[in-house]
């Protein structure tokens, strides 16, 4: 089945623009010009879509609260929301990503680079869906909490192992601070965030050669690459 692609854009030029070209590389898109269209296609099971690509300033609902609303409802919350912003501010691609948006992209952009991020966020979401990671030195069995590098069992504590799970599923992605902390520690923690640190470090010297594919982005939070 084609992934269908919900446009929630109020400029009318953007939105049938994306529209023509996602449906010539062969995607169901369809178009709402508002966030409150957008949450109803979204949570009618019927038209239910593979992605949303949301813009961040709409008349009424913003992109911000629809996509945290999204994030809210048990139908959308895994959907992958890639968020079209025209500002360019670290403070504002931060904030898109804690809202839960699983990727941005800066206006003006090309709809070429649109479509390669769509297609990149779809095979990270098809890749979730898996209860193993394995690459070239690093093998997780999610379901049985097991980790091995190379030929080295690491034992981890149930903190680090939901922090390296999280990292793992969101692949190629950075997470945020607050993201880690609401996903690993929950909404309701407001402890140091220092705590984080501490897991992340304790991580990183348990896994030994698999460390290096925990990346540190200054300022935001942490990124997992693949060894292949």
């Amino acid at each position: 089945m084609l992934p269908n692609i919900l446009i929630v854009e109020d400029d009318a030029d953007i939105a049938e623009s994306l529209h023509y070209n996602f449906k010539r590389e062969g995607f169901r898109p369809s178009i709402a010009e508002s966030g409150e269209k957008g949450l109803r296609i979204a949570l009618d099971e019927n038209t239910t879509p593979s992605l949303i690509i949301l813009d961040l300033m709409l008349p009424g609902m913003s992109g911000m609260e629809l996509c945290r609303r999204l994030r809210r409802e048990p139908l959308t919350e895994k959907t992958p929301i890639i968020m079209l912003t025209a500002k360019a501010a670290d403070s504002e691609r931060i904030s898109g990503l804690d809202s839960g948006a699983d990727d941005y992209v800066v206006k003006p952009f090309s709809v070429k680079e649109v479509i390669a991020r769509v297609r990149a966020v779809l095979r990270r979401a098809e890749k979730e869906e898996t209860a193993r990671y394995e690459d070239r030195q690093l093998s997780i069995d999610f379901r049985d909490m097991r980790v091995k590098c190379g030929d080295t069992d690491v034992r981890l504590t149930r903190k680090e192992f939901a922090l390296l799970e999280h990292l793992v599923k969101n692949i190629g992605r950075v997470a945020t601070r607050q993201q880690l902390l609401d996903n690993v520690w929950g909404h309701s923690y407001f402890g140091d965030s220092r705590t984080l640190d501490v897991h992340i470090r304790r991580l990183r010297q348990k896994m030994g050669d698999c460390a290096q594919q925990i990346e540190t982005v200054v300022g935001v939070g942490y990124r997992f690459i693949s060894s292949n």
